[in-house]
Order: structure tokens, then sequence, then C-alpha cells
């Protein structure tokens, strides 16, 4: 007998994907859903959210997930430090990967090497029908029609026998060597004993030299003093940071196939955060989205006018990447968070009013005034 066909295949087991696929099987249980990834659901990351980016409509879907909450977090800059008392909470992808198996989603272990709006090909020559096919997988490099700048990381948890010291965690510290762009540590105190360290920086290029970060994580732990430091857990990544573009060239009207997260489009032009579009994103697949052939289509208008409200953040993306010298950027970053708390809130939900922008462009930018003007008047 031929195989029962899925109400919904999801290509692409990360965030976004799996997220998309826990959200649309709770909230119908009925509805059959098969996800295609060949490793495990979520990969092997941690994401973590501010407390103001989740509607609380849509926190149900976060909160069985959480791992670790704090209270506020800071942020260092060489002439500028800050506590802000935001809530802030982080996610396991193992805590993912339990969740979407447990909902009731078929997981298959593949690749896929081709797709269309009702069918997925994998590479062992499989194909698999449904009523509707959702894209989730990441972005190639360069994607096409963006202008993009890059964001990359290594991440590791570090066990310190004798405790490692912080409290809360650190967004961003920018206190260290500014080297190939702008460059921060950022910090999660997972237990007294256990931390997470990552080394993240901006730059013009999307290679990254996954080692050197690695003795840069090293080097950190050393100065702070951590002895008897062990790694428990690397991770590594590469965002786009996307300063303009076409989006009729990155998602062609005549592409009828639909799609999620990063592969939509559906990130922070600027810090290229995710999680937040990621869960509006299956709110709305789980309560409102079409249904079979239909979806490719309302997918492609969702991700479009999620283009439209980004034309700011692309402006303040070129700002940070075309006007600053790249051992300069941090000063953007600095300013930006003199800032009131509740703008900042704002803007990292995707959700800056008129206002905020009026506020964020005020003043004398800490940049080249004919770069900055230059960047402004580029096309987003």
């Amino acid at each position: 007998m031929p195989a029962p066909r899925p109400d919904l295949i999801i290509v692409g087991g990360g965030l976004a994907g799996g997220l998309a696929a826990l959200a649309a099987s709770r909230a119908t249980p009925d509805r059959s859903v098969t996800v295609i990834e060949p490793g495990p659901i979520g990969g092997n990351h941690l994401w973590s959210f501010f407390g103001s980016d989740i509607a609380g409509d849509h926190r149900a879907l976060l909160d069985p997930l959480v791992a670790h909450s704090w209270s506020g977090y800071d942020v260092r800059f060489p002439g500028h430090r800050r506590h802000l008392p935001q809530p802030y909470s982080t996610i396991e992808s193992e805590a993912l990967d339990r969740a979407v198996r447990a909902s009731g989603a078929m997981i298959v272990a593949g690749r896929a090497e081709h797709m269309t709006p009702t069918s997925v090909g994998l590479s062992d020559g499989t194909t698999i029908h449904g009523a509707a096919v959702l894209d989730a997988r990441g972005l190639t490099a360069p994607p096409q029609g963006l202008s993009c700048g890059w964001q990359k990381f290594v991440g590791r948890a570090i066990d310190v026998p004798s405790g490692h010291g912080v409290d809360q965690p650190v967004v961003m510290n920018a206190t260290v060597d500014q080297r190939d762009g702008y460059r921060f540590i950022y910090l999660l105190p997972l237990s007294r004993t256990r931390v997470f360290v990552e080394d993240t920086y901006y730059s013009e290029s999307p290679e990254l030299d996954q080692a050197a970060l690695g003795r840069r994580i090293d080097d950190y732990a050393r100065a702070s003093g951590w002895k008897g430091a062990v790694a428990t857990r690397e991770e590594r990544g590469v965002l786009p940071v996307v300063t303009g573009g076409d989006f009729d060239r990155f998602w062609p009207a005549n592409d009828g196939v639909a799609r999620a997260g990063v592969r939509a489009g559906l990130f922070h032009p600027l810090t290229s955060y995710s999680l937040p579009d990621a869960v509006r994103f299956a709110h709305w697949l789980a309560t409102q989205a079409p249904s079979g052939d239909r979806l490719g289509a309302a997918t492609r208008a969702y991700a479009r006018a999620h283009w439209r409200r980004g034309r700011f953040d692309r402006m303040l993306a070129r700002m940070l990447m075309k006007a600053a010298e790249p051992a300069q950027r941090y000063r953007v970053l600095e300013r930006f968070y003199r800032l009131p708390a509740p703008l900042i809130e704002r803007f990292y939900a995707g959700q800056t009013t008129l206002a905020d922008r009026v506020r964020i462009l005020a003043g004398r930018p800490p940049v080249s005034i004919a770069r900055a003007i230059k960047a402004i008047m580029e096309p987003a």
C-alpha cells in the first residue's frame, strides 16, 4: 500500500523548522507532520531571548523548552557599562528535539535534493509526497538577491571546577581586542561552575576560522583566571547581516515552495536574531496559514511584509558595516546601549516605532558623517 501523505512536510529541523513542527502538531493534533532532517532536531545550539521578544499568547510554545532564566543582563564597552533589568532566557536544542519527537511528528533522517510545493526528493532517491512542503533550511552563502555582511561565532560550554564568578548574562563584552570587525564576548552563566562563552564578530566575509576563535576563547578563559577549565560542548555559526537587496530576486514569484526561518528572510537584518520571528511564524502557521498548495503564496506574502518592515534595520546594518572602520564599529553599539531600555527592547523584538527610529538617528553619529550619509542613501 502507498505510504500516507502527510499534511505538512517540513524540510530542515533547525530552530524555525522545529518550532513550526511543534506548533502545527500541537494546534491540530490530527494534522500529520513530517520533518526531514539528517541530524538531531535543532542541531547543537543554545538560543536565547529577551522577555519582551515573545508575545504572551506565544509563550506556551517556548516555556517548556526553557533551560535557564535570569532577571537581567549586562553589556560592556570601552567607554560604557550597563545592567539592564530585562528577563533573559535560554533554550537548548536537546529540549527542542525531545519536544518535536514527543509531539507526534514523524522524523525522516534524510537530506533533500529537490522539492516541489507538494513533494520532496531525497538524496537516496526516495520521494515523499504531501499536501504541502515547507522549506526551513538555512541560507547558502552568499544568498541570492541579498547584500550582506556576516556575523560569525564559535561558542563553548566550559566547566570551571572552582567557579567562574559570572552572575548575569553578558550579552556583549566589547572590551576585547577589536580585530576583523566588531567583536565581542557573549557569556551565559549556566550554573556556578558552568559558563557558555561565545566569541562573535561582524565581518565582510563568510569564512569562519573555527580554530582561531577557539584559541580566543581559550585566551579569554586564561585571562579570567578559570583554572582547570574544560570545554564540554562547542557550536559555531555564520549568519547574514543584511544591508540591502531585492526581495524578488531573493524569493522569485515563480518559486511556489513555501519557506520558513532564515530561508524566508525571517530574521533581524542587523543582529541576525531569528528566534522571535521563528516563534511568530510558527504561531501564524499553526493558527492562520492556509493549508495545501496555497501555503507557498501565503508564506511569500508573509515574508515580503517582513522585508518591508526591515528597511530601517537594513539601513542601520549599512551604517555598521559601511560607515564605520572595522576597529571602530563597536562605537555604534556603545552609543545604542545608552538609549532608553524600552527602545532597546523594541529594537531586538523587531518592533521599533517611528519615534524610536528618530531617537536612534538623533545627534552626531559615532562614525564618519559623510560615510553615514552615503550608507543611509543606498537602496535598502
